[in-house]
């Protein structure tokens, strides 16, 4: 998957705003599958900030790496607001980092469990958390460069609005 230059755009600014603040990321991703990571590891001293991340495209490793409650997935699937929190909300204290972003939905060409294809929930947790749902369309490769994007874009705009 190539990064389209306004996902590396944000990925930077992401950077600079964490290393100025002393703060550290992690992620946790289904449907992106490291898309995110990615991103902010392509911009030179991401190390500073970024501690890592899991690609947990399987419930069984949302459940054994996140240390996410099978219950959780049972009661609302793996595509929803509540698994999303938990991913971030494990990526945190996996890592240990200050923020989070996890990413889960149906990157498609089928409709999982349910949910259509373009169904995405991004979860930012840390010291401001927010969870949005997007209805992405296009094909499997947009619907993942959207997730991704959409992903930076909220955790930008948080730190931008944040003292």
């Amino acid at each position: 998957m190539s990064l389209p230059q306004e996902i590396i755009g944000l990925a930077a600014e992401v950077v600079v705003a964490l290393r100025e603040r002393g703060e550290t990321l992690s992620t946790a991703e289904s449907l992106t599958a490291g898309a995110v990571s990615s991103a902010i590891v392509s911009i030179s001293g991401a190390s500073d900030v970024f501690v890592g991340g899991i690609t947990a495209y399987r419930d069984e490793i949302k459940i054994s790496h996140l240390g996410i409650d099978p219950a959780l997935i049972e009661e609302h699937t793996s595509v929803s607001e509540e698994v999303a929190v938990a991913m971030a909300q494990g990526a945190i204290k996996k890592f240990g980092t200050t923020w989070a972003i996890g990413t889960t939905g149906v990157a498609g060409p089928n409709p999982l469990d349910g949910h259509p294809v373009g169904m995405v929930w991004v979860a930012i947790a840390g010291p401001v958390s927010q969870s949005i749902e997007l209805s992405l369309s296009g094909e499997r490769e947009s619907v993942r460069n959207a997730a991704t994007a959409s992903a930076i874009a909220t955790f930008a705009r948080i730190l931008r609005h944040r003292s």
